[in-house]
């Protein structure tokens, strides 16, 4: 006889007894990992004054620039930057633009485009470690914890402390002040489409629209949470260009890096040791206490690492201490450090063919816009060709076709403009309310920074217009001869 025992098999397992449900809580808890507070030290020297100089120097061009004045004239705003959806205008100290120029700011686009690939070609991530907003504000951020809470083993202490009133009261104010750097990053943005006056006093009194209080709390939650617990999160798993950046660098880039060459093999050193057969890191970690990434430099390149260089800063200050020459951890090439363990001839390469594509680019663009601006014309036209009817044959068999005509006057001042068409023999304008010249021409006034809407008639004797024909509509300022153009199309049946 065979004895023959069944067991029961779990919901969950598979036919050979996994619990695939315990497996996959397994591999989902590896794919998550709790962030890790990080503390980053100040740091003292040439690069942490250098983020100094660029966080204010930024912050001061974001916070002051809507409250800059520039007198257009009367009845025009002042504000030298000023993005006006209701005027459908972007003004920009001197210059203005209409929303059929969408073109410059695609030009500025590419322009920052081509600068960020320069510079990453040039320096690495030197735009994310000073010039970044993240970063930027992230830096705002941890000076007033550090201004409060103190640095960095005072405030791991302060976080491991015990709940008292003294820990609260640092909490609750350090909270409070990044809410209210927050609030004025989203005021700040809301000045740049209105007059920065009148909606400061609007906010604060109540009077300002839905929509500025909407955008003023969206910016100033996505400012504290990303600037205040976020942090070098946004960096690491938000921000795409940390990805992107190693198409725009090469191996001869310069970025943050550890001259494994000179420092290996590390280890604690005391006074009097000697240095011989031994590098010139003594593993302090310093490095790693002031990166507000928390990672160590000296494990290479690191997609966390965005070039800040507080860990120059950090590693001078050390090489001072104990007698050693500056410079172990510095703008070098991985490159290089290769060629020094292989006792080759190390050099930077600041010009190469990537370099110079991108400055090429970099100036072709800017010549175009500078062109562009120089050239640019403040007198357009657009012509609508009404489609119902297509076309009405007159009493005498010729044809006529009706438009809708935009004419857009950019300047400041009032125009007399000409309307004249061309482009089929015979077609002429026909009395729609307009005085017709002579010479088929028709004048009408454009009020200053505004649109004309004008309707004409243009008839093509008869026989003169089978089919499609393409007709010139042109516009041009009787008094200064600034002229524009728009084409259209003249339609009529063919005869049989």
């Amino acid at each position: 006889m065979v004895k023959v025992t069944l067991i029961a098999k779990r919901p969950n397992e598979d036919a050979h007894g996994v619990d695939a449900e315990a497996v996959n809580s397994k591999q989902a808890r590896a794919l998550y990992a709790k962030r890790q507070q990080i503390y980053p030290k100040l740091a003292h020297g040439f690069f942490r004054n250098l983020k100094w100089a660029a966080m204010v120097a930024l912050l001061a061009i974001y916070y002051v620039t809507p409250w800059l004045r520039w007198d257009r004239g009367f009845g025009r705003p002042d504000q030298a930057v000023l993005i006006d959806f209701e005027g459908r205008r972007f003004f920009f100290f001197f210059i203005e633009l209409w929303p059929q120029e969408v073109y410059y700011v695609a030009g500025l686009l590419i322009l920052g485009a081509f600068g960020i690939f320069l510079s990453s070609a040039l320096f690495g991530r030197i735009w994310c470690g000073y010039a970044c907003p993240q970063t930027v504000w992230t830096d705002l951020y941890i000076y007033v914890e550090r201004w409060i809470e103190g640095d960095r083993n005072e405030r791991m202490r302060l976080d491991k402390a015990p709940v008292s009133f003294d820990k609260a009261r640092k909490k609750i104010a350090k909270h409070a002040i990044w809410i209210l750097i927050a609030a004025a990053t989203g005021g700040a943005w809301v000045f740049y489409f209105g007059d920065a006056p009148t909606l400061f006093r609007e906010i604060f009194t109540g009077q300002a629209s839905t929509p500025v209080y909407l955008f003023i709390g969206v910016l100033t939650f996505t400012t504290y949470a990303l600037a205040g617990t976020m942090r070098e999160q946004v960096c690491t798993y938000m921000c795409p260009w940390p990805r992107i950046q190693a198409a725009m660098t090469d191996q001869h880039a310069l970025s943050v890096t550890y001259l494994a060459d000179r420092g290996e093999p590390r280890g604690a050193h005391k006074k009097a040791e000697t240095w011989e057969g031994r590098g010139d890191c003594i593993d302090c970690r310093q490095c790693v206490a002031v990166c507000p990434q928390g990672i160590d430099i000296r494990d290479g390149d690191q997609l966390e690492c965005i070039n800040c260089a507080l860990c120059i800063d950090a590693c001078d200050e050390i090489m001072v201490k104990v007698g050693r020459p500056k410079g172990l951890i510095a703008y070098d090439t991985h490159v290089n450090v290769e060629k020094r363990q292989r006792g080759e001839l190390a050099g930077i390469h600041l010009i190469r063919p990537r370099t110079v594509l991108y400055a090429v680019l970099m100036i072709v663009v800017g010549a175009i816009m500078l062109y562009a601006l120089a050239t640019r014309s403040t007198l357009d036209l657009n012509v609508i060709r009404d489609r119902s009817p297509p076309f009405v044959r007159l009493a005498d068999g010729a044809v006529r076709n009706d438009y809708a005509l935009k004419l857009i006057n950019m300047a400041p001042r009032t125009r007399r403009v000409r309307i004249t068409v061309s482009g089929l023999n015979g077609a002429h304008f026909i009395a729609n309310g307009h005085q017709v010249e002579t010479n088929g021409a028709i004048e009408v006034e454009a009020q200053p920074d505004g649109v004309a809407n004008i309707r004409v008639h243009v008839v093509a004797p008869a026989g003169a217009a089978n089919g499609t024909h393409t007709l010139q509509f042109e516009i041009a300022d009787i008094e200064t001869g600034e002229h524009a153009a728009s084409a259209s199309a003249f339609v009529a049946e063919r005869e049989p």
